[in-house]
């Protein structure tokens, strides 16, 4: 398909709000033995688990490496559409198009430049140039006409959208030195309006404590409709991430959106006990020169704002802590008309992620799939 000239904000087109009703998503399966150790297998299971869920009640398409499209057919039932096409990890959020719509309800892409999160500066590993593919590769295969917002380095996880012009993003990730250096504050807020249609931004400083990612936005802070979001909060002053959420709420609660409104700003916990990466961890990982180790003992980000909001359904990460439930009651509470499904994530977070981390929605009409 055509690659557009312009941008989206002059063609009328802008980012919806994940709680919009949408067509599909996309998710890449887990094979990079430097992520996903052992093999990836109780990464598999629950990547598995998420995709039948999510299949629910939308269509549900898995990026999968060549060689291991069979063992995907294994795993995964008959309504999920699998295709072949080797990427470097199975971050769909952040290497997959960030997807646009008009008032006429019509899809655009918006293919961002991937440097695994800082690059040379950074980076979490030194080759991420198939990544780099997997946006407008994914856009050809829907048939979906696509911007190049190339050099400008972005990840979809860094960008909360609530579909009537307010993004929200967080300063320590957009800010880092191994993504766009050479562009202000100011300008990058420009490129962000440009491209996502969006009228306001509004800067958060921080994201969740230890965030490889330099603290993507989706970890932290989400919209659960226009003029409401949840804020991954921590009520122990001595955990570090107190100081973090804190200071994301002062914003939160000075700052109007696009349409003029104050934010209400619901509190989700952050589990009780952090997760941490154990010894019996250590072992399954196999890593390339260059790429970023696990320590025993390294904290992981735990969070359970990094949740997925299907059609009928919300897939809520759980971690076998005493804050689980409690965050299964929040989001009860505040998605009344969806069924809320907790799922057992840590081994998405071993390997450097969550629920939302591993997809990417498709907006547009609903699709029944049962």
């Amino acid at each position: 398909m055509n690659v557009l000239n312009g941008t989206p904000a002059k063609d009328g087109f802008y980012m919806p709000g994940e709680f919009e009703p949408h067509q599909g998503c996309l998710m890449i399966w887990p094979v990079r033995p430097g992520s996903w150790p052992f093999e990836g297998k109780a990464a598999k299971k629950v990547f598995t688990q998420v995709a039948e869920a999510i299949a629910e009640s939308e269509t549900l398409y898995m990026m999968t490496d060549p060689d291991y499209v069979e063992e995907a057919k294994r795993m995964l039932s008959d309504r999920i559409k699998i295709f072949s096409f080797r990427t470097d990890d199975a971050w769909a959020r952040d290497v997959g198009p960030t997807f646009l719509v008009n008032d006429e309800q019509e899809i655009r892409g918006v293919d961002w430049e991937f440097n695994a999160w800082g690059g040379e500066v950074d980076g979490l590993y030194p080759n991420w140039q198939q990544d780099d593919q997997a946006a407008s590769f994914f856009c050809r295969h829907l048939g979906v006409e696509r911007y190049d917002a190339h050099p400008f380095v972005l990840e979809g996880g860094a960008i909360h959208s609530d579909g009537e012009g307010t993004v929200i993003v967080t300063e320590a990730c957009l800010l880092s030195k191994g993504r766009n250096p050479g562009l202000s504050k100011d300008e990058i807020e420009q490129k962000l309006k440009e491209y996502l249609g969006a009228e306001k931004v509004i800067w958060l400083p921080h994201g969740i404590w230890q965030d490889e990612t330099n603290e993507h936005v989706d970890n932290v802070c989400a919209f659960v409709k226009p003029g409401e979001v949840v804020l991954a909060w921590a009520e122990d002053e001595r955990d570090p991430q107190y100081a973090y959420s804190r200071a994301d709420l002062d914003v939160l609660e000075r700052e109007r959106d696009a349409r003029g409104r104050r934010l209400t700003v619901h509190k989700l916990p952050v589990p009780a006990r952090p997760v941490c990466i154990t010894p019996e961890d250590l072992p399954g990982f196999v890593y390339e020169e260059g790429e970023a180790k696990r320590e025993a003992g390294e904290r992981l980000a735990a969070s359970y704002v990094n949740y997925y909001t299907a059609n009928k359904s919300v897939i809520v990460p759980q971690f076998g802590d005493g804050n689980d439930q409690k965050a299964v009651e929040i989001l009860t509470g505040l998605y009344p008309d969806r069924r809320i499904v907790p799922v057992y994530a840590r081994d998405i977070l071993v390997g450097g992620g969550n629920i939302h981390c591993i997809t990417q929605q498709i907006p547009g009409k609903e699709t029944k799939i049962i």
